[in-house]
């Protein structure tokens, strides 16, 4: 089981990192939420539980927990930039239905 950055996502988790001070690293994590089932939910980690998987993505580190990480598997986060609007974007092949607002999916 596995979750990726793209160089472009890493690029932007590293900067904002530094930014902030400090950190070990990114957390994805997958809530119930939204008109399609879950929502995914990111955050900077500044310790793991012991339970939660870690990956490595040209030199970030991912933080997982264990329930996430089911619906997250082989998920890659890329980092876009489109006119004026910025932000991540989760190609999960887990999804089956996402949201027409791009905000929630199904599994």
């Amino acid at each position: 089981m596995a979750i990726s950055l793209t160089p472009a996502a890493a690029r932007h988790v590293e900067k904002s990192l530094r930014k902030r001070g400090s950190g070990i690293g990114l957390r994805v994590a997958v809530r119930t939420s939204g008109c399609s089932g879950f929502a995914y939910a990111l955050e900077f980690v500044d310790t793991a539980n012991d339970e939660d998987q870690r990956f490595e993505a040209h030199g970030v580190t991912v933080v997982v927990d264990p329930r996430s990480l089911t619906m997250l598997d082989g998920t890659e986060l890329d980092f876009v930039r489109e006119g004026l609007n910025e932000g991540f974007r989760f190609h999960n092949p887990n999804a089956r239905a996402n949201c027409g607002c791009g905000e929630s999916f199904a599994v």
